[in-house]
């Protein structure tokens, strides 16, 4: 903490912020920050010192505007729904607060609360929740429904032999859709299907290589995929072949929405070493490393973009809605988090990850 900040008995307390925190000096200057902020500036503290914290964050320039007032009241300010971004990130919405600093004159406080950090406390639960609620109800009528259709398929087969051939459209109606429902049963059953993650040291990046040369040889031959990686990211703990899992479906998913003209997907890998999760039971996890991938497509419908990683929800004209489920299960049972951010020409699926553990068990 700078000798003009807080007094050294309280920098626990000002690394334990769980919000970006900024301290500006009277010439807005960047006076101290936490590692929250450095996390949301994918900068270091050493290198925010100094500098004009309007130049490291863009914000809407009312806020400049209340700030000075807030300073020139020496009051305290707090103004909902801002979008912030800094250097590459993507715009958040955040609530922003304002304070002076008691006792250093000119001197004021900013903290963010990103929209994303209230979705992080129960986002994991409900994952876990909607793909419990799918196994359920996959384990208790897929065989029950299965079965009945396979007899209707093989009638309506057998009724088509003696129809003339205008009346065999509706017979062809009723054999694929009978098909179309058993292949959504059978996607459901993969919750039940799929067993605990087998913890091991991963290299990402050997995943994200994988899953490239995979899309590239068939859904996505017609996208450009373009690689941003940190080739100093260190080991995530998880099941590779499940994390492949992931990346294959999220890679799907951002080919099938350029549509056939194509278009590009970006892949970033990066350290983000103060991303902590909140557990239910109080404890944090901390989740430094992150994939991003990124699509130029048409984005999201506003209707589902909050619900886009519960089972039955999707943008597609015929889609099941099961497969960002799935990404989601198997991201929660990996104690991590997953998030979308999109608008009209991008959309980000965000992984966040743990590293391997010290001492793995």
């Amino acid at each position: 903490m700078s000798s003009a900040g807080p007094h050294s008995s309280d920098c626990a307390i000002w690394a334990s912020l769980p919000v970006p925190a900024f301290l500006v000096d009277e010439c807005n200057m960047i006076a101290d920050v936490n590692s929250s902020a450095e996390g949301f500036t994918n900068a270091s503290r050493k290198s925010l010192i100094g500098k004009n914290v309007w130049q490291k964050i863009t914000i809407d320039s009312s806020i400049e505007e209340a700030f000075e007032k807030a300073r020139a009241q020496g009051t305290p300010l707090f103004v909902n729904d801002v979008d912030v971004g800094a250097r590459e990130r993507s715009p958040l919405q955040c609530a922003v607060q304002i304070a002076p600093l008691q006792g250093h004159e000119g001197y004021m406080l900013l903290m963010l609360s990103p929209r994303e950090l209230a979705g992080r406390l129960t986002q994991n639960h409900s994952a876990k929740s909607a793909a419990q609620s799918a196994i359920g109800m996959a384990e208790m009528l897929a065989h029950e429904i299965k079965n009945p259709l396979a007899g209707i398929t093989g009638a309506a087969q057998l009724v088509s032999m003696n129809l003339s051939p205008e009346d065999l459209e509706l017979t062809d109606l009723i054999v694929s859709e009978s098909r179309r429902i058993v292949k959504l049963l059978e996607q459901v059953e993969q919750f039940g299907n799929l067993s605990d993650p087998d913890f091991r040291p991963v290299n990402l990046h050997d995943v994200l290589d994988r899953a490239r040369r995979s899309a590239l040889l068939g859904f996505g031959a017609h996208m450009k995929i373009v690689e941003k990686y940190d080739p100093s990211l260190p080991l995530a703990w998880g099941d590779p072949d499940q994390l492949l899992q992931v990346v294959l479906n999220l890679l799907k998913n951002a080919s099938e929405a350029a549509g056939t003209k194509g278009g590009t997907i970006t892949v970033r890998t990066f350290y983000e070493h103060s991303f902590r999760l909140r557990r239910s039971d109080g404890q944090g996890k901390l989740l430094p490393l992150q994939i991003e991938i990124t699509d130029d497509g048409p984005g999201l419908p506003d209707n589902i973009r909050d619900d886009i990683f519960e089972p039955f929800v999707s943008g597609k004209e015929n889609g099941t809605g099961l497969g960002l489920a799935l990404v989601s299960k198997i991201i929660a049972d990996h104690n991590g988090w997953i998030s979308v951010r999109s608008e009209p020409g991008k959309t980000t699926v965000r992984l966040s990850l743990s590293r391997v553990p010290r001492e793995p068990n």
